[in-house]
């Protein structure tokens, strides 16, 4: 969605809503966007400096990090900048760059929107998670994998042990 500048001329206020589809977005190798993306907010001019305000909002479509069970997790993130048509001020922090006298409100706000997705999400904080040899879910029953599984790498060192077990010094 464009916004023109040009329109505050003749208002203090101008607000913008609507959505945005990041259904082909990927993000750490999967397409989680699934809902639409909503947003709504306003630019506001006063004594001359350009601000924009505004809140986006979607569920997250995931995966537990452990289980790998589905999760829709809600995501939202406040949006808070001053715009400004000076490149110099591209290193302060809550700035955006507008070039000319029109720009896209997708590119303050889709930003702004990752930064609040984490690298992991849980089904529950005490998840067990899957079986490494069989797959099993840990959280609905117990596999029948043997409990003590060793590492083909360390078998040599398991051998060693098996052998001084009676053994005292």
């Amino acid at each position: 969605m464009k916004i023109d500048l040009r329109k505050l001329a003749h208002s203090d206020t101008l607000p913008f809503s609507g959505t945005i589809d990041l259904s082909g977005e990927e993000l750490y190798g999967a397409k989680p966007f699934q809902s639409p993306v909503v947003f709504s907010g306003e630019v506001t001019s006063h004594l001359d400096a350009l601000r924009l305000t505004g809140e986006v909002k979607t569920t997250y479509h995931t995966c537990c990090a452990r289980c790998l069970k589905p999760l829709e997790i809600p995501l939202s993130a406040e949006v808070d900048v001053v715009l400004s048509r000076n490149p110099s001020a591209e290193e302060e922090d809550d700035v955006f760059i507008v070039e000319g006298t029109e720009f896209e409100v997708e590119d303050v706000l889709v930003p702004a929107l990752i930064l609040q997705v984490d690298m992991i999400y849980l089904c529950r904080e005490d998840c067990k998670g899957l079986c490494p040899s069989c797959g099993c879910d840990l959280n609905e029953s117990v596999c029948s994998c043997g409990s003590k599984q060793v590492d083909p790498r360390m078998a040599v060192l398991a051998k060693l042990l098996e052998g001084n077990e009676g053994r005292q010094d």
